[in-house]
């Protein structure tokens, strides 16, 4: 009776081990189900925080078209006649556009002081922010030598803003457009070397909107011919730089009669460009020029003693004197 009392006592334990071990299994079954979801909602928090942030990053800086042409699909510019100008440039570069070949260089990675080359790169920033008829203020527009002459507190659109940056290359138009930039001029500066690093200009950089920081602000030929490319990509700015002359008007009614500083445009088939000029820079020319074969050119010297004439032999250089070859796979 005894064995048979203790049998039933040990199958009972049993019972309730095995219950017990039930009750634990199916526990840990549901908290490994719930570990996992919580791991793949971690995660997937994780990775909208990342594109949140690159997003963030990316805000304004979007290239709304690629200005190059895929280079399989352009004929490779070649030189008939090679031969070396004379130039007074420390450095030079021609580019064909539509292959996005370099036709001539010299000293092409070599850094130099941009002057108002500057405000390409200003033009191009404000472009991802401001609309052509928003109303901008200038807070405080002293700046030497000034070009313009707006006075404190004067209002006026982005696009006539853009003229005076561009055509008599207007300092106090390039500090009132920084100045109007959300986060002022730190944030605007910020956002210019955004700029040139999503354009893969790794030998560019800039310290003000204006072009007068000779010790800090830098940039190459070759990455002004990039500059340029993508400038004449835009339709308003295109247009801007190839305006001889023009009247703007500010929102109180002050007129301004504004002329070019690009003793070029107009002739040999320049259409686009920009001057710059400061003592540590010397002369600085970036123009474009479409030839009588239909391509297009950009022609750029820095740290000139006569930027014109250099680019007149550049634009010699060229003339009927491009082949075109075709790119075999």
């Amino acid at each position: 009776m005894k064995t048979a009392s203790v049998f039933k006592q040990v199958k009972k334990i049993d019972k309730i081990f095995k219950k017990m071990n039930k009750s634990v299994l199916q526990f840990l079954k549901e908290e490994y189900i719930y570990l996992c979801v919580v791991v793949v909602f971690c995660v997937l928090i994780g990775m909208l925080l990342i594109l949140q942030n690159v997003k963030d990053q990316m805000t304004g800086l979007t290239i709304k078209s690629d200005p190059f042409p895929h280079f399989e699909n352009a004929a490779y510019p070649v030189l008939e006649h090679t031969y070396t100008p004379q130039l007074s440039a420390q450095a030079a570069y021609i580019l064909d556009v539509s292959s996005h070949v370099a036709i001539y260089s010299k000293n092409e990675n070599l850094r130099f002081a941009p002057a108002s080359t500057t405000k390409l790169i200003t033009a191009l920033t404000a472009l991802d922010y401001f609309h052509p008829d928003d109303i901008l203020v200038a807070k405080n527009p002293n700046v030497v030598p000034v070009v313009l002459g707006l006075t404190k507190g004067e209002r006026m659109t982005f696009e006539n803003l853009l003229y005076a940056m561009l055509v008599p290359s207007a300092n106090d138009a390039a500090l009132t457009v920084a100045q109007n930039y959300p986060g002022g001029i730190d944030a605007f500066i910020h956002k210019m070397n955004d700029k040139v690093t999503l354009l893969g200009l790794h030998n560019s950089h800039y310290e003000d909107a204006v072009g007068l920081n000779d010790d800090e602000d830098y940039t190459t030929v070759h990455d002004l011919a990039i500059i340029l490319s993508y400038a004449l990509s835009h339709p308003l700015l295109s247009q801007v730089m190839d305006t001889p002359t023009t009247t703007i008007t500010s929102v109180e009614g002050e007129k301004y009669t504004i002329r070019t500083t690009n003793e070029l445009l107009g002739r040999y088939g320049v259409y686009g460009g920009k001057t710059g000029y400061t003592e540590e820079a010397g002369e600085v020319l970036v123009s474009s020029t479409k030839m009588n074969d239909g391509h297009t050119y950009i022609i750029v010297v820095m740290k000139s003693d006569d930027r014109f004439g250099d680019t007149q032999k550049l634009l010699t250089l060229i003339q009927d004197n491009i082949t075109y070859q075709s790119i075999h796979p």
